[in-house]
């Protein structure tokens, strides 16, 4: 019986190339083909530009992957499915995947419900994910700010949960950090100037990539245009942290 390919979530960090892993670097310069994500067929693969600005081209039988934008269960899952369904044709025939990710692979990624969809359809199926930085760490390094000092907690959110949970989060959280920012920006802005923390904000849209802006007048975005791979850090230093026991805080009461 022939053994079978690895499935390999190769993370990329958030765009700049200096800061893809050895590891990584490693995998992108053998022969197994790679995949993407795009959105649509016609879809430029943001992946697929860090790969490129580090000097680097597709092997022969690489392909992109479609996952359309979208919150439709059915659909989602047709599409999960037939991209699972292009790399087990791969992976038993002996030959390694990449799927190329920005970011972290473990991270908001698609790599994590294709690598699911794959061992759904093949148990036996070899799954391996390759570490990176995230955006949001980078975007700190950036910002030269410390995510998370001693005993601070630290929340990583999408947006699209929504105000509510957003401040239902400040109440418990040293270090807020919020992706897909951009539908709710605006509201996001207000809140922070309800709660006095616009000054301890900081924005960053694509990190890492020549086009990477900084904004730290976070309130001067207020009805801006700004790209979807954008996210907020929020420190939260009036936070009361309660009594400390056996080196960990009691809980409020």
């Amino acid at each position: 019986m022939n053994q079978t390919g690895t499935l390999y979530g190769v993370s990329l960090g958030p765009g700049d190339p200096g800061l893809i892993t050895r590891r990584a670097w490693e995998l992108l310069q053998g022969n197994a083909p790679w995949t993407w994500p795009v959105r649509t067929e016609k879809s430029e693969s943001y992946a697929l530009s860090i790969i490129r600005a580090a000097g680097l081209t597709p092997p022969p039988g690489s392909q992109a992957l479609v996952f359309p934008m979208t919150h439709d269960a059915e659909i989602l899952a047709g599409a999960w499915a037939r991209a699972a369904g292009t790399v087990l044709e791969k992976l038993r025939q002996g030959t390694d995947v990449l799927f190329l990710v920005e970011g972290d692979a473990s991270t908001y990624s698609t790599f994590g419900p294709l690598a699911r969809t794959v061992l759904e359809l093949d148990e036996n199926a070899r799954v391996e994910t390759v570490a990176g930085v995230s955006s949001f760490h980078a975007a700190a390094a950036h910002l030269n700010i410390s995510l998370a000092d001693t005993d601070d907690t630290m929340t990583v959110i999408p947006a699209s949960y929504g105000i509510p949970a957003i401040e239902q989060r400040l109440d418990s959280t040293d270090t807020l950090v919020l992706f897909k920012v951009k539908p709710l920006l605006d509201d996001i802005i207000d809140l922070l100037e309800k709660r006095d923390l616009l000054k301890h904000s900081a924005f960053v849209e694509r990190v890492g990539a020549p086009e990477e802006r900084i904004v730290r007048d976070v309130a001067s975005l207020r009805g801006a245009a700004v790209h979807y791979l954008s996210l907020l850090l929020v420190k939260n230093p009036g936070r009361e942290k309660g009594e400390m026991v056996r080196g960990c805080r009691k809980r409020a009461r």
